[in-house]
C-alpha cells in the first residue's frame, strides 16, 4: 500500500503531495517482469499518475497518462482512479540499455522523443485532454513541462525509482509541488529554495525520511496544514465482460476471421497477467451482438 501525504500553506498558495510508492511499483514490476530501466520508467509514471489521482474529488473520476516515445520501451500507459487504485504497462518491458556515464539508468534513452498526454474524466460531458512534446523522456521533467505549458501552473516534480541488485524495487517515491494563482514572489522564493536543497526522492527514502518530514521540509518557513491523504494500490479492474466488449468493438470482420481461422480466442490483459479464453461458440455469440450494433 502506497500512502500519499498532502499539505497546503495557510494562504492557499502552495500545495504539496508526497508518495512513498515502493509497494505499488514493486507490484507492477512483479506482474510485468520489467527490466531495471523499464521498472524505472513505468514506476515513475505510475507514481505521478497516483499523485494526480489523489487530487480528484470523486471515486469514479479517472486520470490516464500516455507516454508515446520512439525509444525501445515503446508506449507507457497508466491509469489512476479516485478510489485509490492505479495500473499501467510498458509496451516492451524486457528492454535493457547500458547505464549512463553517471551510473544511472538511461530512462530518457529508453523512452526517446515523442509526446506526453493526460486525459482526465471527471464526470463532465467531455473528458479533459492535454498534450505536450516529451522534453527529456526522464518523466519528471516531462510532467513539469506539461503543467507549465498545458495548465500554466508553476510546478516542481521529483520522481525516483531505485532498483536493487535482484531487480526488485528498493525505493520509489514522488514529490509534487504547485504554486497556485496569486502566489507572491516571497513565498515562491521560499519554496524554490526548499525544493532545490532537497536530495533526490530515493535518497531521502533511503535515509529513512518519512513523508511527513519531506513535506515539512518543503514547507519550511511557511505556516501550513495537512490535507486528507490517500492510499494507492496497484490493482487491475479487468473483467470478462470488459474483454467481451473489446472483442465486439473489433467488428464483424475481425470476429469472423477469429472464428474461421483460429476457432477460438485468447486475450491477455495488458495491465495484469489475467488470460481470458473464448471458444468458437462464444465468439459466434459475440459476432451476433456485433451485428446488432
Amino acid at each position: 500500500m502506497s500512502k500519499i501525504i498532502r499539505a497546503i500553506d495557510s494562504q492557499g498558495l502552495v500545495r504539496v503531495s508526497f508518495i512513498d510508492s515502493r509497494d505499488m511499483v514493486e507490484e507492477a514490476r512483479r506482474i510485468h517482469r520489467t527490466s531495471p530501466v523499464a521498472t524505472a520508467a513505468l514506476g515513475r509514471t505510475l507514481t505521478m499518475t497516483a499523485l494526480i489521482g489523489s487530487g480528484m474529488k470523486d471515486k469514479r473520476d479517472t486520470v490516464s497518462v500516455f507516454i508515446k516515445g520512439d525509444g525501445p520501451l515503446g508506449q507507457i500507459v497508466t491509469t489512476a482512479t479516485g478510489d485509490g487504485t492505479v495500473k499501467g504497462y510498458v509496451a516492451n518491458p524486457a528492454v535493457h540499455l547500458p547505464l549512463k556515464s553517471n551510473g544511472k539508468l538511461d530512462v530518457g534513452g529508453a523512452v526517446g522523443k515523442g509526446s506526453l498526454s493526460i486525459t482526465m474524466d471527471l464526470g463532465l460531458k467531455e473528458p479533459y485532454c492535454g498534450q505536450v512534446p516529451l522534453v527529456t523522456g526522464e518523466i519528471a521533467e516531462d510532467f513539469t513541462y506539461y503543467y507549465a505549458k498545458s495548465q500554466q501552473i508553476p510546478t516542481a516534480i521529483s520522481l525516483g525509482v531505485l532498483v536493487d541488485t535482484d531487480y526488485s524495487v528498493k525505493q520509489a517515491g514522488g514529490l509534487f509541488v504547485q504554486l497556485m494563482p496569486g502566489c507572491d514572489d516571497e513565498t515562491a522564493a521560499i519554496i524554490e529554495k526548499n525544493v532545490t536543497e532537497l536530495p533526490p526522492v530515493t535518497t531521502m527514502l533511503e535515509e529513512g525520511m518519512s513523508g511527513d518530514l519531506i513535506v515539512t521540509s518543503v514547507m519550511a518557513g511557511l505556516f501550513f496544514k495537512d490535507l486528507d491523504g490517500a492510499e494507492y494500490n496497484y490493482k487491475c479492474d479487468c473483467s470478462r465482460e470488459k474483454i467481451e466488449k473489446a472483442l465486439i468493438s473489433l467488428g464483424e470482420k475481425e470476429l469472423i476471421a477469429m472464428i474461421n481461422e483460429d476457432h477460438k480466442a485468447e486475450v491477455t490483459c495488458r495491465f495484469c497477467p489475467e488470460v481470458y479464453k473464448f471458444t468458437e461458440f462464444e465468439l459466434i455469440e459475440l459476432l451476433k451482438k456485433a451485428k446488432t450494433k
